[in-house]
């Protein structure tokens, strides 16, 4: 999909790690902070004593943030916005719903059983709100007519929220969003991406994505250019052909970590979630009116979140953070 060019800059989202009361963070979660909070010293002090020093540590510290920047977790929900407990005691049992092969958000494990990201979220979340829980795999394209049809509760299969959707059923709070990362080879990794850097820089991308459609709208300033899918883009980076590629951070995090990356490539810059691009996130989705289910499913969403329970899953899975 393709969308009219914006004037506004672009917008970028750091990881919101804190050690507040509302966030627990976890010990390779701190000591990442750390790490950045080190690098960050470096470069103020460089930057006093002599400009190429500066440049030096800047370099450095790149480097030093592509590593321990993995450990990032994501904060999708706001603690000045403690939803309220919601009348649960008519939740007996919440039967969820989830794709087959989608891993590692959802798959069949070596028992038999349904494993995975989502898997292991839905548990944690009939848990915290002490209800049964079923899993049930299912195609990705018949999910929702099984919600409708009411051989379920909830889809639980990386769903993105969208408008169409939004008519059909009803979704909760964004659980993870896709967000859009550069990535590059690993001797030429930026702590910081912006418009002004990549002047005249070759960026690989794929071609009619919104992905694309973005860098025409504000980084006008580069050298783009398009390639059929993934493999081929990411092929090109590998062969030096462009200095940059952008795309879909998720995807791009497990190929990073890979094999076939052969260790070639990192993550340059953070991520960017313009939704009008990249969608509104990830969500549960509910029948049309099951508002009982929809607001239970966002109190324990955030509680989980709160405990440091959705930290500690979300490293389970992702060693190289798509944030």
């Amino acid at each position: 999909m393709v969308y009219k060019p914006s004037v506004r800059k672009p917008l970028s989202m750091q990881p919101q790690i804190s050690n507040s009361a509302n966030e627990r963070l976890s010990p390779r979660s701190a000591a990442t902070l750390g790490c950045l909070l080190a690098a960050g010293w470096m470069l103020v002090a460089g930057a006093a004593i002599d400009p190429a020093r500066a440049q030096a540590a800047a370099t450095t510290a790149a480097a030093e943030t592509a590593i321990v920047a993995p450990q990032a977790v994501p904060g999708f929900w706001d603690p000045r916005h403690r939803p309220d407990r919601p009348d649960l005691s008519r939740l007996t049992v919440i039967r969820f719903l989830t794709e087959t092969d989608y891993p590692p958000f959802n798959y069949t494990g070596p028992d038999g059983k349904p494993t995975g990201f989502n898997v292991d979220l839905a548990r944690t979340l009939c848990e915290e709100i002490k209800v049964t829980c079923t899993i049930q795999m299912r195609r990705f394209e018949t999910l929702v007519d099984a919600l409708s049809g009411n051989r379920g509760d909830a889809i639980i299969a990386s769903l993105a929220v969208t408008p169409e959707l939004r008519k059909r059923i009803d979704f909760t709070d964004p659980y993870y969003r896709t967000p859009a990362r550069f990535v590059s080879r690993r001797g030429t990794v930026m702590a910081e991406v912006r418009p002004e850097y990549l002047e005249g820089k070759k960026v690989g991308v794929i071609a009619g994505s919104s992905h694309e459609a973005y860098l025409k709208a504000f980084f006008t300033d580069a050298e783009l250019h398009g390639y059929p899918n993934a493999e081929t883009l990411r092929q090109a980076l590998r062969r030096n052909e462009v200095d940059f590629i952008f795309g879909d951070a998720i995807s791009l995090a497990f190929w990073i970590n890979g094999t076939d990356s052969e260790s070639c490539c990192a993550f340059s810059g953070g991520p960017f979630i313009e939704s009008r691009y990249f969608g509104e996130g990830i969500g549960i989705a509910v029948r049309k009116g099951n508002d009982v289910l929809r607001q239970a499913l966002n109190w324990a969403l955030f509680r989980i979140w709160e405990k440091g329970r959705y930290t500690d899953l979300w490293l389970r899975y992702f060693s190289v953070s798509p944030f």
